[in-house]
């Protein structure tokens, strides 16, 4: 089996560990047909090497797919993953963020759960396990990006 990230221990070695953004844990927890194989194989090798890190708005992305708040537990085990609140620079960052995006043409007109995550990762020292790199990437250069390579790979 091909690795899903290539050089993951040299490129974790800067990061104090990764945070898995929520599409890739709803991919696996749905079995994504187009997703979830490459969601699973990257993420059982991020959990070899490093911490595993979720903060609320991942938490609450994730909670759409589970009637209770036990249920959602149950997928986010303490000995796996591990919960960090998101820091006020964050906070501060992600608005930063979101102000270049605006004027740079984006359409939104609030903060998305994307910059927010973007920007814990920027000022946690963490990396970024996520399938969707653009944003991240235009707006968060300094954050290591764990990504497919290509759609559907």
């Amino acid at each position: 089996m091909t690795q899903a990230i290539t050089g993951l221990r040299a490129r974790l070695s800067s990061c104090r560990g990764v945070l898995v953004d929520s599409n890739i844990l709803l991919d696996v927890a749905t079995n994504d047909a187009g997703w979830g194989d490459w969601s699973a194989r990257a993420l059982a090798e991020v959990a070899e090497h490093t911490i595993l890190i979720i903060n609320p708005i991942i938490y609450a992305e994730v909670s759409i797919g589970y009637t209770t708040i036990e249920a959602l537990d149950a997928v986010f085990p303490a000995t796996l993953y591990q919960r960090e609140p998101l820091p006020w620079e964050a906070g501060f960052l992600a608005g930063k963020s979101f102000l270049l995006y605006r004027r740079k043409g984006g359409s939104r007109t609030s903060p998305l759960p994307d910059f927010y995550i973007g920007a814990h990762a920027a000022v946690g020292g963490l990396a970024l396990l996520t399938r969707d790199a653009g944003r991240y990437r235009s707006y968060f250069p300094k954050v290591e990006i764990f990504a497919p390579k290509k759609p559907g790979i």
